[in-house]
């Protein structure tokens, strides 16, 4: 019987992670999404909520639902908000994802938060693409300009680092041939 793997894909924002994660859907490959689970898991757990306004303040949550605006304020003032956060909720998702029957794990930080360090992963697959794609992507996709959209993909590792830290690359620069890479990739798993 051969062992199950597990595989963790990262790369940073605008790197087209979801449509990988999209196409492995295809192929059957079921991927869990930290991005989705964190957001559910502020939602629905009791703990994470608490530590999230012990954190934050009270005002993160209005009637019982988060506020978004404010976590996103307090997430940008600094750097040691940003790691105080990931600090609480990404214990969370990882007990989470443990707990489930998903292989598979899309994270946007897995390096940089130190998520790698919370569950073992078999190999890393880092999905990657040219900075002035990755900025299109993100201004299209979260309404942003281009100077917030460079905001964000710094305040993640540099694309190079987490390419030299993962086991394969897939480019995604809208050239290159996805399916033909996810199947080379999964043939060596």
């Amino acid at each position: 019987m051969k062992q199950r793997l597990k595989v963790a894909i990262t790369g940073g924002m605008g790197s087209g992670k979801s449509y990988v994660c999209k196409l492995l859907g295809e192929l059957g490959i079921r991927v869990y999404d930290c991005d989705e689970a964190a957001k559910r898991l502020m939602r629905t757990s009791p703990e994470l909520q608490h530590e999230l306004q012990k954190l934050v303040g009270e005002d993160v949550y209005k009637n019982g639902v988060l506020q978004k605006s404010v976590l996103t304020a307090y997430l940008m003032q600094t750097d040691t908000n940003r790691e105080a956060i990931n600090n609480v909720v990404h214990p969370t998702v990882a007990r989470d994802f443990e707990a489930s029957d998903f292989d598979w794990l899309e994270s946007a930080i897995l390096f940089d938060s130190g998520f790698y360090r919370r569950v073992h992963f078999d190999r890393v697959v880092c999905v990657s693409a040219p900075l002035e794609v990755r900025i299109s992507r993100i201004m299209q996709r979260d309404r942003l300009t281009r100077e917030q959209a460079l905001d964000w993909i710094h305040r993640q590792l540099p694309q190079e680092e987490v390419v030299e830290r993962s086991d394969f690359e897939i480019i995604n620069d809208g050239v290159a041939d996805l399916k033909q890479q996810i199947n080379r990739i999964i043939k060596q798993l």
